[in-house]
């Protein structure tokens, strides 16, 4: 049997995938968790394999999640399974040490494939969003551009960015100023929402 943890802030979600999952004969949901900071305690603690993780859960985001888990539980596998389907997070959710990256309205059938693959060490990517991440190309922001970025999403002046992030306002500017150039947008606030549309945040 495969042990799968499930990890979504949505109860019905959560609930819906253990049920489909559960119809698998080889597959066994074993732990069942609605925060990010909870998977890691939770899949080690219930022996899960692989571990299925939405994007954006509260606590620490799935791709976070997957970084985490790969460092401190290698023999855990984890399947990014989001309905942000997007070219960045597919990149960041690899990069991070996820075994595949599948959109929710995956058919049951392919779910379920996907996750005896990863549990057998292969690597699973939603073919489209595979097609569109080599065409988006590699995230072109810096770290600390990103950081820049995720404080200006909810429109807060360059002071308030500035104290956020630990840096000067006259250097929150610069880093703005870059990646408003690189994402070819106007003002922060569309270069932030750019971003996070890209999945680069």
């Amino acid at each position: 049997m495969i042990k799968v943890l499930l990890a979504d802030d949505q109860a019905l979600v959560r609930g819906a995938l253990a049920a489909l999952l559960q119809l698998e004969s080889d597959i066994d949901v074993v732990a069942e968790v609605g925060r990010g900071d909870e998977v890691l305690a939770a899949a080690v603690g219930s022996g899960a394999e692989v571990c299925l993780l939405d994007i954006e859960m509260p606590g620490q985001d799935g791709i976070e999640t997957a970084r985490q888990l790969a460092a401190e539980a290698p023999h855990v596998q984890s399947l990014i399974v989001t309905t942000f389907g997007r070219p960045g997070y597919l990149r960041r959710a690899m990069e991070s040490g996820a075994s595949g990256f599948v959109v929710k309205d995956t058919p049951a059938s392919e779910l379920a494939e996907a996750v005896r693959r990863v549990h057998s060490g292969l690597r699973v990517v939603d073919p489209s969003l595979a097609s569109e991440s080599l065409a988006a190309g590699a995230n072109p922001l810096s770290a600390r551009e990103r950081d820049v970025l995720r404080a200006a999403l909810d429109g807060a002046p360059v002071t308030e960015i500035a104290t956020r992030v630990f840096l000067s306002p006259g250097t929150v500017r610069n880093y703005l100023s870059s990646a408003i150039g690189k994402t070819g947008t106007s003002t922060r606030t569309q270069a932030a929402q750019h971003a996070q549309d890209q999945g680069w945040l």
